[in-house]
């Protein structure tokens, strides 16, 4: 079947997120939130790794001198994985949180190899308005971007970087914003909606660009992930046999699979979704990008 979601890894994560190819590696990595876990899937033997960070662990992005910088609950850390199953985790810059009980989200980064991260409540609806976004570079104090959100999430940037994508996956808001984003200084600007997801199927999650700079998106509670142009039309939708797929990367040797991590959650009946927490596969017919590194000026 065109686009069946294949299952790589029944991962069972709590919360499934920051998938990551490594083009060097050729494996996928991504985090579980609240278990503090990296995980690694490596494409050749289907051999699985895992290492734990002292903290929850909620976005990666591979750093240029090696292991990874990382948005975490205190704030942004260098990890360098250790034979021993854990991670050295290397402070880098502290979060001026709002609110105790508020840790980092999604994140990624921007073409040009800065850090760029929102935070959110734990509780997701405590603190209306206190979420951020952030950016960092080498050696410097996170750069508020963007505020008075509830779950920032779908960060994305185009293909030549000018534009940023960002979205708010909290029940009262869904919606996708486009932002023109300066490429020297890092500094997004003339906002607006990209794309109203109340009526559309799932809350706007974690998402990725393709090589033709078209937004991919997860869309949390309905077991899709779309797709829509740069301006904003959606494209076509794929199912996942989850109903909360968390958020998606493009890899595989052609960076033509799309592979999309999943949420299981708690005390729920999860008959009709055996698989929630997995690590599925797709074959969108379209080719991704590789995932920048974190410049080290």
């Amino acid at each position: 079947m065109p686009h069946q979601a294949e299952l790589i890894v029944d991962a069972r994560n709590a919360t499934g997120e920051s998938p990551v190819w490594s083009v060097a590696e050729q494996a996928l990595y991504w985090v579980d939130i609240p278990a503090r876990n990296l995980h690694r899937w490596r494409a050749a033997d289907g051999a699985l790794t895992q290492w734990c960070a002292p903290e929850m662990l909620a976005c990666i992005a591979p750093h240029a001198l090696g292991g990874w910088v990382a948005g975490m609950e205190s704030g942004v850390f260098k990890l360098d994985a250790q034979a021993d199953g854990s991670l050295l985790c290397q402070p880098l810059a502290s979060v001026p949180h709002a609110f105790a009980g508020m840790r980092f989200n999604d994140g990624r980064c921007d073409r040009q190899g800065r850090f760029v991260a929102g935070t959110m409540s734990i509780k997701m609806d405590e603190n209306p308005g206190a979420a951020s976004v952030y950016s960092y570079k080498n050696n410097s104090k996170l750069r508020q971007l963007a505020g008075g959100m509830r779950v920032p999430n779908g960060l994305g940037f185009s293909p030549d970087g000018r534009t940023m994508y960002l979205s708010d996956s909290h029940t009262s808001v869904q919606s996708i914003w486009a932002f023109d984003y300066d490429t020297a200084s890092g500094t997004p600007s003339k906002q607006r909606l990209f794309v109203d997801m109340k009526p559309l199927p799932g809350r706007p999650d974690g998402a990725a660009v393709d090589a033709d700079g078209c937004y991919w998106i997860c869309g949390n509670d309905a077991g899709l992930v779309h797709r829509f142009t740069p301006q904003g039309k959606l494209d076509r939708s794929l199912a996942v046999p989850v109903k909360k797929p968390a958020m998606c990367a493009f890899g595989g040797a052609r960076l033509d699979t799309l592979f999309v991590t999943s949420i299981r959650p708690d005390n729920i009946d999860l008959s009709d979704q055996a698989l929630a927490g997995g690590v599925f596969a797709l074959q969108p017919g379209v080719q991704g990008l590789a995932e920048p590194f974190f410049k080290a000026w």
